[in-house]
């Protein structure tokens, strides 16, 4: 497939796309460029089991890649599962256990970010679905 031509935005929404359509829950983009120099945008969504993060990290990996070309410039915790954080320099995504983004809560250490508005696309097709 040929890479689109696409604003850095574009690329973060279809990175949190990607992650929904794993099921990814609670998905929050952060415009972190006015609190940052080194990247612009948090993508942060969760997974329920190790298996389900290390496969949210893999779908999105493997949508950047075919649909813009783009690879992560550094992984960590994939082993593991409990956080993959994949560094695209522009952005970082970063998928956390539940648990674990509990725990480190992002979110509240990056308040002052301006939240990017996203719907999350399973679980609004889902109630969509079952509204008829």
């Amino acid at each position: 497939m040929i890479a689109k031509q696409s604003s850095e935005i574009d690329i973060v929404l279809a990175a949190a796309d990607a992650a929904s359509s794993k099921k990814a829950e609670r998905i929050v983009i952060l415009d972190v460029s006015k609190q940052l120099v080194i990247t612009d945008h948090f993508v942060i969504c969760s997974g329920n089991t190790d298996r389900q993060v290390k496969t949210i990290g893999e779908e999105v990996e493997r949508v950047l890649k075919s649909e813009f070309e783009r690879n992560a410039y550094r992984r960590e915790g994939e082993r593991e599962g409990r956080w993959v954080l994949l560094d695209y320099v522009d952005f970082v995504v970063h998928v956390f256990h539940k648990e674990d983004r509990d725990y480190y809560d992002l979110e509240r250490l990056w308040k002052d970010a301006r939240k990017i508005e996203y719907s999350e696309g399973w679980e609004q097709h889902e109630r969509t679905r079952a509204a008829t």
